[in-house]
């Protein structure tokens, strides 16, 4: 089967320019695009920007739940290694770029650094920004609250949690090459990979989904709600978001997004938890045989990865090999469904679509 390779500037200029034809300023909309292009060069299919553009209509600037050129409010913190920010429904990418890098100035000067952000609008793939703060040295956490409640809790059958993705990274690329990256929805399967799933005409997996009547589905277009992975074990941590979100300010998980409901001054808006430590600042001094902190690191990977693990992945070796093979071919690798979405982008956005200068590999 063919795969379709899209020139990287020709990708960011067409996802600024759709972004900027719905009124958000060219900064938001490159910084936007600049994330949609990573997320399609490490292979997430989910969360790219036929997702982002998605997300924006049915929650976004078309339905009230981000706003463009919004700014960001710095609310006074007597915590120094803490930000907490009302992000005043800004776009998600340009709000998310800028709390990782806040994060990881406060942790240069203290080890640690946090910014909590409300008010806040989806910010489509976590790992991301992770992997990118890991790459500059720094281990990286972000979890954020869904935008919808799409989640049955454990033992139930009505969805009053969101997908609430924790996402890890860890700077091992000196060890094994690239960033360590644990990255999960704390559902069985991602909504984002039930849409992907029914664009290309596939079923979902067992055990990932229930219908409006609360029975398992295995067809995309029935899917009602989701939900959690590891029964009690994925609920808990999809709590943990929600609690997270409670303690910043969160709204209620069954009001996100749905605008017309509950009392007029409830809130409708997800909020954002981030976090940069250093990694020397974690750094004991008594690594066994004399080895550094990096070696370390090294040592125990390849302990894990030891006799009769050998063919075991590491998290984030996926993502990794998507971004070698993008890297390989100077461009973003997408399927044919990928590339007619994106042809709908460009018509909506009223900006030619050449599909002659995007190259097939096989």
């Amino acid at each position: 089967m063919s795969t379709f390779v899209m020139p990287i500037p020709f990708h960011n200029d067409l996802v600024s320019s759709a972004f900027q034809s719905r009124g958000f300023n060219k900064t938001e909309s490159d910084t936007t695009a600049r994330f949609c292009e990573m997320a399609s060069a490490h292979g997430i299919k989910t969360h790219n920007a036929i997702k982002a553009l998605h997300l924006d209509h049915h929650f976004g600037s078309g339905a009230g739940g981000c706003v463009p050129n919004a700014n960001i409010e710095k609310i006074p913190s007597k915590y120094k290694a803490v930000e907490k920010w009302n992000a005043n429904k800004k776009i998600g990418p340009a709000t998310a770029f800028d709390a990782m890098d806040t994060c990881m100035k406060l942790a240069d000067e203290f080890g640690v650094g946090v910014v909590t952000v409300d008010n806040a609008f989806h910010y489509l793939w976590g790992g991301g920004y992770v992997i990118d703060a890991a790459r500059k040295g720094y281990i990286a956490y972000t979890c954020c609250t869904a935008a919808l409640a799409e989640v049955v809790p454990f033992g139930g059958r009505t969805p009053t949690l969101g997908t609430n993705p924790h996402s890890w990274a860890f700077p091992t690329t000196e060890a094994i090459g690239y960033p360590i990256c644990i990255d999960w929805a704390t559902s069985t399967i991602a909504m984002g990979r039930v849409q992907v799933l029914a664009r290309e005409g596939k079923p979902i997996p067992p055990g990932a989904a229930v219908d409006k009547d609360g029975k398992e589905t295995t067809d995309p277009a029935k899917v009602a709600a989701l939900i959690p992975f590891g029964a009690h074990k994925g609920y808990g941590l999809s709590l943990i978001d929600e609690l997270l979100a409670a303690y910043t300010g969160g709204s209620l998980a069954t009001l996100r997004s749905r605008w017309t409901q509950g009392a007029k001054d409830e809130k409708h808006t997800p909020s954002f938890f981030f976090q940069c430590i250093r990694a020397d600042a974690l750094d004991c001094g008594d690594f066994a045989q004399r080895r550094s902190q990096s070696q370390n690191i090294k040592a125990v990977i390849e302990d894990i990865l030891g006799p009769g693990n050998e063919k075991c992945l590491l998290p984030g070796q996926i993502e990794a090999a998507a971004y070698a093979e993008s890297k390989k071919h100077n461009g973003l690798l997408l399927t044919q469904a990928e590339v007619d979405a994106f042809a709908q982008i460009a018509e909506e956005a009223k900006l030619p679509f050449d599909r002659s200068i995007l190259k097939t590999i096989e």
